[in-house]
């Protein structure tokens, strides 16, 4: 039965496009790798401190010339933790905001929001690393907190006035929780490890930025599409949703059409997600899907 249960739960999670599952599964294993390297230093059972060694390899410095002798740290950092409760709340995260993303938008989109907030944001990093007041090779920096930063921003300025019921709160907005959280962790980042803090802010702005660009007909993860030509988003004048609908959708099983979704999102824009029907929230995650 057990085995059932297990074998189930992993269809269940991996089953779909999602890189979501992927990336906290990466996380929790590096986390609980590095914390057995931690054990067996501890229990002095191998001579080296493999788990400081592992931490300070595979975390990035904000000294160009440590980064020069370790690049992949560039693509690792992420995935290192030392704190449950940090990689607990990273993954809640992660898990609630990206799929919010993934209800509007594909997995290719959602890639290139979170890796390109995680990349750019330690690139910044290291750069400002480079001036004596930000400088200091021994602090290391790593989790996702600059790819969740691009995700959250792109995600209010998609769908600002979605409401999230919270507990003891009722229903919030989603662009009220975004500010909160953005504010908060700058406000800690500038404190504890200014380098990051002021490449902080421009990476929550870049989710924006994309989500703005998108909206305006360019889509930047088209960068990264294989084989398939590009696709734009472009206002339909003179045309209503239930105009497109019935004109171009010839069977119940057919594909979107992008005349179709560039109404919805404009809708969107323009009175919020919870002003779509049933039948236009349909059509906008099957516009999801199509294209991964």
């Amino acid at each position: 039965m057990r085995e059932n249960v297990l074998k189930s739960f992993v269809r269940d999670t991996y089953k779909n496009t999602s890189s979501i599952p992927y990336i906290i599964t990466g996380q929790v294993l590096m986390f609980v790798l590095i914390h057995v390297f931690e054990l067996l230093s501890f229990d002095e059972i191998i001579a080296v401190d493999l788990f400081q060694w592992t931490y300070q390899h595979l975390s990035l410095s904000n000294s160009i010339k440590v980064f020069i002798q370790q690049p992949w740290s560039l693509f690792t950092h992420p995935f290192i933790y030392k704190g449950i409760f940090n990689l607990l709340f990273d993954c809640l995260w992660l898990y609630w905001i990206g799929n919010i993303f993934l209800n509007f938008l594909n997995n290719r989109q959602l890639l290139t929001v979170f890796l390109g907030g995680l990349f750019i944001g330690g690139l910044l990093y290291i750069a400002i690393g480079s001036f004596p007041y930000f400088s200091n090779p021994t602090r290391y920096w790593n989790t996702t907190t600059f790819g969740l930063a691009a995700l959250m921003s792109s995600v209010m300025t998609l769908v600002p006035n979605l409401e999230i019921r919270m507990f003891f709160f009722g229903n919030i907005r989603l662009k009220t929780i975004a500010i909160i959280y953005i504010g908060l962790q700058f406000i800690f980042l500038i404190i504890e490890i200014p380098a990051a803090g002021v490449a902080y802010l421009p990476i929550a702005c870049l989710g924006g930025c994309f989500i703005w660009q998108l909206q305006n007909g360019n889509d930047w993860s088209g960068l990264f599409k294989k084989n398939r030509r590009a696709k734009h988003l472009r206002v339909v004048e003179g045309k209503s949703i239930h105009d497109l609908i019935n004109t171009k959708r010839k069977h119940p099983t057919d594909l979107p059409n992008q005349d179709l979704v560039d109404q919805i999102l404009d809708k969107i824009s323009a009175s919020g997600y919870e002003s779509l029907n049933s039948h236009e929230k349909e059509v906008l995650f099957k516009a999801s899907k199509q294209d991964e």
